[in-house]
């Protein structure tokens, strides 16, 4: 059911929110940036599951996807619009059942669910907005480790994350080598390639195109003049790819909306889900965090400064599981392929079945679960 009124301005949490289940932690100087300059005063927020035991043993680190935050479980409820992303993984019984394991999700630098972002102050005290600086998964990860280093964990007994968060978690795996024992990784790359780049220019062009943009300094906009066309429209090309061409034909064919002519102004249902999949984002999202994001997504590619992929992939040390997806138009298989190959503590790459395109990583959560119990037993 498509959400009645007016968009905010910005779907970010916001000071004064009610915090839901997220802790912060500061990191005790200026993050260093990859690209050049500082980032000060950065806060990461972040929710737990589960008890650190005596020897700090059983730390999971979960990271999220590009529109992912650190509600990785749990229902949608008071500070939390949606409910837990990859609910299916935590849990009594399940692959990181909280007797067991203390699974640590942050969200990451640069997003807008509790962690400094565009649409938290500066130092100033006005919103970051346009002068919130390029932050790439390699400059997250080292974030990160001062949120380790605040919870007393030494090292991860596992590292994971699909997408956006495998990005984060194989610069985790090269970064901290020593911190990692496990690692997995699902639909994720070693480097961005010219064809996601494409995909994502698109997507950041309408978003900086409209009008309610100004610049990336719109979040004293009242509700409906922010850049939510921008950012719905960056979300039905982004879904596109997120989803196979096969499902989508399954599920949709050439079907009108039920009560729609599409000769006659109407949408066809593959049109109603897509405008469904940007209105539910522009509600919960902020636009400017998904330029950032998208950016440090194109930026990724664990071979730079570090002579190539082959010998990055080299300096992991972690026990790993790389997984693809059959049906990944995004991250096609030959990319995990190279993953599996190039790191020293990976077994072969393993094929996920699935009609569902990149989402599977999600959708797919039965057989995801098998192959992380698999790792944490091995």
């Amino acid at each position: 059911m498509v959400a009645t009124g007016l968009p905010p301005a910005s779907g970010a949490w916001r000071e004064g929110d009610a915090p839901g289940r997220r802790k912060w932690v500061s990191l005790p100087a200026p993050l260093r940036l990859e690209a050049g300059g500082e980032l000060p005063g950065v806060r990461l927020a972040y929710e737990t599951w589960g008890t650190l035991n005596a020897d700090a043993s059983n730390a999971v680190l979960v990271l999220h996807a590009l529109t992912g935050d650190s509600h990785v479980a749990g229902p949608a409820g008071e500070g939390h619009p949606t409910p837990g992303w990859w609910d299916a993984l935590i849990g009594p019984g399940r692959a990181l059942d909280p007797e067991r394991w203390f699974v640590v999700a942050p969200n990451v630098v640069g997003g807008c669910q509790g962690s400094t972002g565009p649409s938290t102050p500066a130092p100033d005290g006005r919103p970051w907005g346009s002068r919130f600086p390029l932050v790439t998964a390699r400059d997250a990860a080292v974030a990160e480790t001062a949120l380790a280093d605040a919870l007393g964990i030494g090292r991860w007994a596992c590292v994971l994350g699909g997408s956006m968060g495998g990005m984060r978690a194989l610069e985790w795996a090269v970064v901290e080598p020593d911190r990692v024992e496990r690692l997995f990784l699902v639909a994720s790359p070693a480097a961005t390639t010219a064809d996601q780049i494409g995909w994502a220019s698109p997507q950041l062009a309408a978003i900086r195109s409209d009008p309610g943009w100004r610049g990336g300094d719109y979040y004293s906009a009242p509700p409906g003049e922010g850049p939510h066309r921008g950012l719905g429209i960056a979300r039905r090309m982004a879904h596109l790819s997120y989803r196979s061409a096969f499902e989508l034909s399954e599920r949709f064919g050439r079907d009108s909306q039920h009560g729609e002519d599409p000769w006659r102004g109407g949408r066809y249902a593959v049109e109603s889900y897509l405008d469904h999949h940007a209105d539910k984002l522009v509600r919960r999202f902020d636009a400017a965090s998904y330029v950032r994001l998208t950016e440090m997504m194109n930026a990724h590619d664990v071979g730079r400064g570090r002579g190539g992929v082959a010998a990055a992939l080299r300096r992991v040390t972690a026990r790993t599981l790389v997984a693809a997806i059959s049906s990944d138009r995004l991250y096609p298989s030959h990319q995990q392929a190279e993953l599996a190959a190039g790191i020293p503590g990976s077994g072969p790459m393993r094929l996920i079945e699935s009609p569902y395109g990149h989402d599977g990583f999600l959708i797919e959560a039965a057989t995801v679960s098998a192959l992380l119990t698999e790792l944490l037993a091995a």
